[in-house]
């Protein structure tokens, strides 16, 4: 009689396991799931391949992430100037190189490589027109949590290494 009890125990604790395979034990998210969702700009910093640092100007932006696979960044300037005439389509010659030197907006689809907490971007349309198809966009995740995300560019087309730093859109 023992022996069939602890045969239907263990018959039952297969299949609970089977069955129920959360019961208490937390699984973790993929980097993908807790990527998804819009970032807002913190920091960042700029080093050269001599380790010497690229001073960053002061911006605001954002990075977006969906389940879909799409994505959106964009920083800006945030001290870049006003133009005089209030019209958008006529700026001065000054006014329109500060606002394009200020500026990086970029979008396309993305896939995560786990393994690495790699970033893979394929930029469709950008700003920075010489981003748009380049090979081997990449975005190393350094650090991720609900609220922080920290990604380093490892190779911008000047040669810089970029650290980012965003916190999550509440």
């Amino acid at each position: 009689m023992n022996r069939r009890y602890a045969l239907g125990a263990c018959a039952a604790a297969l299949i609970s396991t089977v069955a129920f395979p959360n019961n208490g034990v937390s699984q973790e998210r993929s980097l993908k799931d807790q990527l998804v969702g819009t970032w807002i700009y913190v920091s960042s910093t700029g080093t050269r391949d001599d380790g010497s640092a690229v001073q960053r100007p002061s911006l605001r932006g954002a990075v977006t992430y969906t389940a879909e696979g799409r994505f959106h960044f964009m920083t800006v300037r945030s001290d870049a100037p006003k133009y005089a005439t209030g019209d958008s389509a006529r700026p001065s010659p000054e006014e329109a190189m500060a606002i394009a030197s200020g500026v990086i907006a970029y979008i396309g689809t993305y896939a995560v490589d786990e393994s690495t907490k790699t970033i893979n971007v394929n930029i469709e349309a950008s700003s920075f027109p010489n981003l748009v198809g380049a090979p081997n966009q990449r975005r190393i995740v350094t650090s991720v949590t609900d609220d922080e995300l920290k990604f380093t560019n490892p190779r911008t087309p000047a040669g810089i290494t970029l650290e980012f730093v965003f916190k999550r859109a509440k």
